[in-house]
């Protein structure tokens, strides 16, 4: 299956999901009763503008790893079972989940036309490490000897080390990962943008590197028109399965969503990734067979931002407050009014879909209990200023459900609740990573690979790139870190579930639904369909003459 290209935030409320695919349930138009398919078309995909340059150290938001997913592969994907699929690599092994040997296809190479090679797999891994760098997705490689060389921990602290001291090349095809403990899901995780590889050009001028990517995938770059269109093309030396279907994509930037929809019955896009909220009554009547509705991994939650004096002064917030403020929400009749049944309820922190996944990991918290909810804020100290506000990016079809989560605790509690829209994702990210979000934030999550140590270590240990919010607890650190280094993958799934269970005397953020597909396409294209991490699979579309 294509699609765990990256770990990302959520642009968008009703964002697409997994549709047919090689390996996994759905229906996809892979026919064309009215004409025959040009093998070179190119067709057109609603993107918003990536929020940073094109780097595979960088990039964990929507936009920007669509694109990204059609540029570069990695060692390795996974099916729909969670097993995992070869790709760039012809084996990964281990015979004790710390030691890990990694053999790659030979013949590939980058769209300059030179070589991959173990090199340009282990130099790529310790530039996207060095703390030099700043690339956000460094903490991903914590789990490699050596790493606290290349990136100290102490702020302001300078590399004493280039290299970590796990990665060691063999040969031109073969190279060997050290880890510092075992970690039985770590083959997973090399599904992840940040573990490809780069060419030798890119050192040379990295900033260059994030405008025009030179990547390993199916398609090459070929443009980059901030703010209104990316263009990619086939690479036809592409050594992978995926072969592209078609001659390329063109992203076309839209700055909402009604509007794309207008120009997709129009026939000015191909295929969308999401539908606004105004529109989901009747895109499926619109669109007929076009109308894409189906699950994929990710779940929507509204995080808390711990660092803001809201929560933090005079002293920490009492978890039960938010604990009480999760069962002020009446997630039923918001998925089923306001979004018009394209979400799911959400009962526990883990997406549907993915290894360790259980129906009730919120352990109740998720229920709709207006006096439980009313009890739990008083037992906990009140809400500080009995005022919450939710931040989120007005681009992305949000508005409708945030004011009707408002109007929930309100008249569930009397506590006040505002929406803190912000013009685009761009802006959100920002307010986020600078740390200027006031009280909860809006967070949506997709599984980078298929296991439920996704959904919690990397977005509530203490330090993960997921972390936003400042979420820190020591006793929770050590359990997450016991359930990374656990002897098996199941060892490892069945400790990160009790973990969830556990997450309801934390609160780090409020679960409200699972994700869906909901999406469409022109009649221009056939063999549409979407990954588990919900982008649409580009090299299988089809565009007809």
């Amino acid at each position: 299956m294509r699609g765990a290209k990256s770990a990302k935030w959520v642009t968008g409320a009703i964002i697409v999901a997994l549709a047919a695919t090689a390996c996994g349930g759905g229906k996809s138009d892979s026919g064309d009763a009215k004409g025959a398919v040009d093998p070179n078309g190119i067709f057109s995909i609603e993107l918003g503008e990536p929020e940073k340059p094109l780097l595979t150290g960088d990039t964990m938001e929507s936009n920007g790893s669509a694109v990204m997913a059609g540029l570069f592969s990695t060692l390795v994907d996974y099916k729909a079972d969670g097993s995992l699929e070869m790709i760039n690599a012809e084996s990964v092994t281990t015979t004790d989940s710390k030691t890990w040997t990694v053999k790659l296809k030979p013949g590939w190479t980058f769209h300059d036309g030179t070589p991959v090679t173990s090199k340009s797999y282990v130099d790529a891994w310790n530039w996207n490490a060095n703390v030099k760098n700043a690339q956000g997705l460094s903490s991903w490689f914590a789990d490699i000897k050596g790493y606290d060389k290349v990136h100290p921990e102490a702020e302001g602290a300078k590399p004493t080390a280039d290299k970590m001291d796990g990665l060691t090349v063999v040969d031109e095809t073969t190279f060997k990962i050290e880890l510092t403990k075992a970690v039985p899901y770590f083959g997973h995780k090399l599904a992840y943008i940040v573990f490809a590889p780069l060419a030798e050009s890119f050192y040379k001028d990295p900033e260059a590197g994030g405008q025009k990517p030179v990547g390993n995938g199916p398609y090459k770059f070929k443009s980059w028109d901030h703010k209104k269109k990316i263009e990619i093309t086939r690479y036809d030396a592409y050594k992978g399965s995926n072969k592209a279907k078609n001659g390329g994509v063109v992203f076309k930037n839209y700055t909402t969503l009604e509007a794309a929809y207008e120009d997709l019955k129009s026939g000015n896009v191909d295929v969308l990734r999401q539908i606004a909220p105004k529109d989901l009554p009747v895109y499926r009547q619109d669109l007929g067979d076009r109308a894409v509705d189906q699950p994929y991994s990710a779940i929507q939650t509204m995080a808390v931002a711990f660092y803001a004096d809201q929560w933090k002064k005079p002293k920490q917030i009492d978890p039960k407050v938010i604990q009480g403020l999760s069962m002020a929400i009446d997630r039923a009749t918001i998925t089923k009014t306001v979004l018009q049944g394209t979400r799911e309820p959400a009962t526990g922190w883990v997406a549907k879909g993915v290894l360790g996944f259980q129906e009730d990991g919120g352990a109740g918290v998720t229920k709709f209990d207006p006096a439980k909810a009313k009890e739990l804020i008083k037992a906990g100290g009140g809400v500080p200023g009995n005022k919450i506000s939710i931040q989120f990016n007005a681009d992305g079809g949000h508005k409708e459900w945030v004011d009707a989560v408002c109007n929930s605790i309100q008249q569930a509690t009397d506590v006040q609740c505002v929406g803190d829209g912000k013009p685009d994702f761009q802006a959100d990210l920002t307010a986020r990573k600078t740390k200027q979000v006031k009280s909860l934030y809006r967070s949506g999550w997709v599984l980078d690979y298929p296991v439920n140590a996704n959904f919690i270590s990397d977005l509530f240990r203490t330090g993960a790139a997921g972390n936003q919010g400042d979420f820190s607890n020591k006793e929770l650190d050590a359990k997450i870190a016991k359930a990374d280094s656990a002897a098996t993958l199941d060892e490892s799934v069945k400790q990160f579930q009790a973990i969830e269970k556990d997450l309801v005397n934390y609160m780090p953020s409020i679960p409200l639904w699972y994700y869906k597909v909901n999406a469409g396409y022109s009649e221009k294209v056939s063999g549409v369909a979407y990954g588990q991490d919900g982008d649409p699979i580009l090299t299988g579309v089809e565009v007809k003459k």
